[in-house]
């Protein structure tokens, strides 16, 4: 009987140590974000890739004015053509 019971808490240590733990998106951006900005107002672009932490790619803006960042829609037209002109930049 003890063993029995040894090997039943053996076989359930074993299934709880392969179960996959699910995290939390750690995505910077939590709304849809900006669709257009002045390119005078932005002081950098900053380019996140989709990763383990977060699922799809992320465009943060600093802005000239206290440097407050802020999130762009990727669906904007703005961001797009950032996205295509990145493109570019990197085949040459």
């Amino acid at each position: 009987m003890r063993s029995a019971a040894i090997l039943l808490t053996c076989i359930l240590f074993s299934y709880v140590q392969g179960v996959a733990i699910v995290t939390k998106s750690r995505c910077l951006c939590k709304d849809a974000g900006l669709n257009v900005i002045s390119h005078k107002a932005i002081e950098k672009i900053e380019v996140y890739y989709a990763s383990s932490s977060c699922q799809h790619m992320e465009l943060i803006v600093t802005l000239n004015n206290g440097g407050e960042q802020r999130c762009l829609n990727l669906k904007s037209k703005f961001a797009k053509n950032f996205i295509k002109n990145l493109k570019r930049e990197k085949r040459a």
